[in-house]
């Protein structure tokens, strides 16, 4: 009886065993699954512009994660140029070539360009991220199921703006207020590429200043090329009308805070004594030193490696067929197809 109890324990005990490690083993499998390429993918990402500042970071984080993959995995980075018609025609070249996810940053986001886009993709039956910005039409993404979007917070990022400028206003309000009127004069740069992204910075980062209980009155809102040489044209014209009468300027991204920046220090300010803070949003390289330096108050930064690693995991989880969150911590917001990247403070 003895002989026959230690059996059966045996047997239960080895039982237990081979159904423990093949769930371990099952598990490890499909816990890798979004990190290592099951076979040799290759991956084409249309890029708005390789002189945008903070999608160029995002480019090299991609190509950090192709070099860690190196045997399995082929990123294909194609330039639009910030022009509609080059991007176009590199659709329509790429979509005739064999490839398996197409992550998209789109020049236009108008709606018809996004229609058109969807139709020829769907033509391929090939799985599509659009990344960085939502459209503000998105009926046709919809539309497709092999379709989602992987954007950046766009009203977090307003919000956290005018928060900079709220905890400047509360902790130097003497220095602020130049003219004591207790209202906050400023300038608004934005884009001239009008997008969700935009439109969300300059009114939530408004909204959370006047929601903080300071007034804000509007002396000017320029709109800019998307260059630092562009916006320190402008704001140098903007400067000689308006001077010292500024307490702020809100830029919609640093390209253009850190050509508002250079306008101010062309005119002495921003260099010591004299100083408009100035934000922006992103936290580029050139950002962070002048952050560093004290001449730009702060900004908002959307770490570009998360968005690469999101741009990679997800694209996996659809070129597998999987659900697409399958396996990652990302979650839908409201729209169920819109993954939205948060943001946080970048000040000294």
């Amino acid at each position: 009886m003895k002989v026959l109890k230690k059996i059966m324990f045996f047997t239960i005990t080895l039982t237990l065993f081979i159904v423990t490690s093949l769930n371990i083993v099952k598990n490890n499998i499909y816990a890798n699954a979004s990190i290592k390429p099951e076979k040799s993918v290759k991956i084409v990402v249309l890029i708005s512009s390789f002189n945008d500042a903070y999608i160029s970071l995002v480019r090299d984080n991609l190509e950090r994660i192709q070099k860690e993959n190196a045997n399995n995995l082929e990123f294909i980075f194609l330039d639009g140029k910030n022009n509609k018609d080059i991007q176009n025609e590199l659709i329509n070249s790429t979509l005739s070539t064999d490839f398996d996810l197409l992550l998209a940053n789109l020049v236009d986001l108008d709606a018809n360009n996004i229609d058109s886009f969807i139709n020829k993709v769907k033509q391929k039956n090939i799985p599509v991220i659009l990344f960085n910005v939502v459209p503000f039409v998105t009926t046709s993404i919809q539309s497709y199921p092999r379709a989602l979007v992987i954007a950046t917070a766009a009203e977090q990022s307003g919000i956290l703006q005018g928060n900079l400028i709220v905890n400047a206003w509360n902790n130097s309000k003497t220095a602020l207020d130049k003219n004591k009127d207790n209202i906050l004069q400023y300038i608004m740069i934005t884009d001239k590429s009008n997008n969700t992204l935009t439109t969300a910075r300059a009114k939530y980062s408004i909204l959370t200043i006047n929601e903080a209980g300071i007034k804000t009155e509007e002396l000017s809102r320029i709109s800019s090329e998307g260059t630092k040489e562009a916006a320190q044209m402008i704001m140098e014209s903007t400067f000689l009308k308006y001077g010292d009468k500024i307490e702020a300027i809100i830029a919609t991204n640093d390209t253009l805070a850190i050509g508002a920046i250079n306008a101010l220090q062309k005119y002495g300010y921003n260099l010591g004594s004299k100083s408009i803070p100035v934000i922006g949003a992103n936290a580029i390289p050139e950002a962070r030193e002048l952050i560093k330096k004290g001449s730009m108050l702060g900004t908002v930064t959307q770490d570009p490696s998360a968005m690469a690693e999101a741009l990679y995991k997800v694209g996996l989880n659809l070129i597998y067929n999987r659900p697409p969150l399958s396996d990652t911590k990302y979650k839908f917001n409201e729209t169920g197809f819109v993954i939205e990247m948060p943001y946080s403070e970048y000040k000294q």
